[in-house]
């Protein structure tokens, strides 16, 4: 079995790297990055730029031309061998005449898990997974596109601000602004990256907010998802009146009045209809039906009665939070997380692994409470 140099993790790291860089583009679609070397000299490098057009190992293998002859080819995650939006990338590999290939991470999904390396090798071109650190890191690239391959569900990162004394908002509910404008400018970057961003009726109804991505380079705006068991949320609100623009699914319970409902289709929302007993309940029918519908990622703003539904429904992969350097107070000061929640400590979810850096003035703190 062939296993991987130093030089060949070099370039692993190369390509996992690349993949990086493009959280969300290629959205369904998984991020991958590719470089070629011939004689120990790197001749192409390559990203899945936009979902439709060509594969990160397509566009390598343009850019190194020739040189792609013989060389070797390093890729985050293994090769498509399907036809889908475009043609298979183990037929370009093959024709290009690379050599070897060396793969960071598997294609969890049912049309790839190994075929295409098999079909490399078959033509005899030399295959080499790689294990260890860099495949953990190019699994964590796309763990939207892993949980949903696996699940059928959409992976949910939440993302909070709140003070010192863990409050995301004063008793009389005012929120603004506990993080810097800095942490505010990265949170519009994470909802360029993801297919969604959800927040609750309360939230709706208290801020009209538009949840749009507002930054330079946006390709495409995520879609907008309220969660509305009673379908309150006014036709008048920007995100009604952008639902022809921006993309609005309102999630309602069987509880809802037809006509608001009915309302809220004539005015370009999708409504869908969650059931259960409970709202976490609920909300793991609403994921089921978000993800039926192709949607793999979802950034989970609140606010802290549906945020406590996620929690108590399982159903949170990832938490990004802003720590701000102010203090509160109050007993009746709003938690980032409400719901039932647990009895136990020991009951406790506990964070896989955690890392922090600086924004302006604030902290974000990241935990991974799952790895797909």
């Amino acid at each position: 079995m062939p296993t991987t140099t130093d030089t060949d993790l070099r370039h692993l790291a190369r390509a996992v790297e690349l993949a990086e860089e493009q959280p969300g583009r290629a959205t369904p679609n998984p991020n991958v990055g590719a470089v070629i070397v011939a004689d120990g000299e790197v001749v192409g490098e390559g990203v899945h730029e936009r979902y439709g057009g060509p594969h990160a190992e397509v566009n390598a293998i343009a850019a190194a031309g020739e040189a792609a002859r013989g060389a070797t080819l390093y890729v985050s995650l293994e090769p498509c061998a399907h036809h889908g939006r475009t043609p298979p990338c183990t037929d370009a590999i093959l024709a290009a005449g690379l050599a070897r290939v060396v793969v960071a991470s598997d294609d969890p999904s049912e049309k790839a898990s190994g075929r295409g390396l098999g079909i490399l090798r078959d033509e005899g071109v030399e295959v080499v997974v790689a294990t260890g650190e860099v495949t953990r890191r190019a699994r964590l690239v796309n763990q939207a596109f892993r949980k949903h391959a696996r699940t059928g569900l959409p992976w949910v990162l939440f993302k909070s601000a709140m003070t010192l004394d863990g409050k995301v908002a004063t008793p009389t509910g005012d929120s603004k602004w506990i993080s810097g404008e800095a942490s505010r400018r990265l949170a519009h970057r994470w909802r360029a990256s993801v297919d969604a961003v959800a927040v609750g009726v309360g939230t709706a109804l208290a801020d009209d907010p538009q949840l749009t991505a507002r930054i330079d380079g946006v390709r495409r705006q995520p879609r907008r998802i309220v969660f509305d068991s009673l379908a309150r949320l006014p036709l008048d609100s920007k995100l009604v009146s952008a639902a022809h623009e921006v993309p609005l699914t309102v999630v309602v319970s069987r509880a809802a009045d037809r006509r608001d409902t009915a309302a809220l289709e004539a005015a370009g929302a999708d409504v869908i209809v969650a059931s259960g007993e409970h709202e976490p309940a609920r909300v793991r029918s609403a994921l089921v039906q978000l993800g039926d519908q192709g949607i793999t990622s979802i950034l989970l703003e609140g606010g802290p009665h549906l945020a406590g539904a996620f929690l108590d429904a399982d159903a949170i992969d990832e938490v990004r939070l802003f720590l701000a350097p102010m203090l509160v107070g109050g007993r009746a000061a709003r938690d980032p997380l409400e719901g039932k929640g647990v009895d136990r400590i020991a009951d406790a979810t506990r964070a896989l692994s955690m890392s922090c850096e600086r924004v302006d003035q604030d902290l974000v703190v990241s935990a991974l409470l799952k790895e797909w």
